[in-house]
């Protein structure tokens, strides 16, 4: 059984592990499976089809425990302790609910001291008493009349949530922690820099935990701008971004079967190769010959994705130059996100000629891919990869590769 620290407004946890308000969900991942022998049957609960409708769960059925993330940022909400019979819970080092201690109102008045009246729910035959950032809830099926203001005596503790703010309803995931950067960089935006033509490029609004010296100069989270353009050399992405996750080179181009005369291409001695940026939920191809940049991949990491936790949520905007037919025709600007399903797309930018691509992913030729397939679409030099929910699960940004001057000479010319 997990014998637990509640803090409220902040985690739940012990001295090996905690799961903290505003951590990445690939984190409280982690979490479980260092440590799958002690935590076990998680179960991952999502929308297949509307994903962005209804929080993204895991839920410790062993212990009682649920972890509530924000669909849209992907950040742990609300932790959710719903049997308190699964678990020992502590506050302040001292135990208010244990197989010796109940979790009465009398426990958690001891325990937690005074607090406003509680509400009481009709519909859920629950009595709500809520802390800042910390609420439980009693149970009062066997009264006939629900009190006004005083819980009666003996009733039982039956849930338990911690949360931001003094609103269960109303709260939001909080910005990540300083604990949960870990040394690395994550993206806050990416948005697509680009001409009459396509794609020039990315401009990454990052976030790191802040250093410098002394212990009060590293308590907060410092914010950066840096800018990738197609042609730049890795010493460029590098010194903008700094070492990558993981470095892949690509052993074979599946793609090129669907380009003009495949045969007719000399195969070449080496191989490109991607820098893998995960927590940044982006790609970066480099050209094996010259070793500039050729492509960007932006990951959406939706549930139900093959490569689902792999990345972090890229929350990308791609600027769409949409011109208008007739005599007066103008061009029209929209904005394409993370968040764009593909029948908008298409409203925008009106229907491919051709017909899609059908990829299937699996780790080996004898696996299967319980999420099935997806379609790779192409417009305006950008490759969309559709699930069949009608999300994006990845946008690809293909262009001629250019110098690191003229592409930034472009940039700074379209700015102005």
């Amino acid at each position: 059984m997990l014998d637990l620290e509640v803090v409220p407004e902040r985690s739940l946890g012990n001295e090996q592990w905690e799961f903290a308000l505003g951590m990445p969900f690939s984190q409280a991942v982690s979490i479980l499976q260092k440590h799958c022998r002690i935590i076990k049957n998680v179960q991952v609960l999502y929308s297949e089809q509307t994903p962005l409708s209804h929080d993204l769960i895991l839920n410790l059925t062993q212990d009682g425990i649920k972890l509530l993330f924000d669909a849209t940022n992907q950040r742990l909400k609300v932790i959710e302790v719903y049997d308190l019979s699964k678990v020992k819970l502590k506050y302040c080092g001292v135990h208010f609910n244990s197989q010796a201690i109940a979790p009465t109102i009398e426990q958690i008045d001891q325990s937690f001291g005074a607090t406003h009246p509680g509400v009481y729910n009709p519909a859920e035959q629950l009595f709500h008493l809520n802390f800042r950032g910390l609420s439980f809830s009693f149970q009062l099926e066997s009264w006939n009349e629900a009190p006004k203001y005083e819980i009666p005596h003996g009733a039982m503790v039956r849930r338990m949530h911690i949360y931001t703010g003094n609103n269960l309803q109303e709260t939001r995931a909080p910005p990540m922690p300083l604990a949960c950067f870990l040394g690395n960089i994550y993206a806050e935006c990416v948005d697509v820099l680009r001409d009459g033509a396509g794609p020039l490029g990315l401009k990454l609004r990052l976030l790191a935990a802040g250093s410098g010296v002394g212990v009060m100069a590293d308590a907060k989270v410092r914010s950066m701008d840096r800018s990738i353009f197609f042609g730049d050399s890795c010493q460029d992405v590098l010194g903008a971004l700094g070492s990558p996750h993981k470095v892949f080179y690509k052993s074979e181009d599946k793609m090129k079967i669907h380009s003009p005369s495949p045969h007719k291409q000399v195969p070449s001695k080496c191989n490109d190769y991607f820098f893998n940026f995960f927590t940044l939920g982006v790609d970066i191809l480099f050209d094996s010959t010259t070793h500039l940049v050729k492509k960007f991949v932006l990951h959406t990491n939706y549930p139900g994705h093959y490569n689902f936790n792999i990345y972090h949520r890229c929350d990308f905007r791609i600027p769409l130059i949409i011109k208008k037919e007739g005599a007066d025709s103008q061009a029209e600007d929209c904005i394409l996100t993370t968040y764009s399903k593909w029948d908008q797309i298409q409203e925008l930018l009106g229907h491919p000629m051709e017909k899609p691509v059908v990829l299937h992913r699996s780790s080996s030729a004898n696996n299967t891919n319980p999420f099935g397939s997806t379609f790779c679409f192409g417009l305006q030099r950008m490759i969309f990869e559709v699930m069949q929910n009608n999300h994006i699960a990845s946008v690809t940004l293909y262009g001629a590769p250019r110098t690191s001057s003229q592409a930034r000479a472009e940039s700074s010319g379209s700015s102005h």
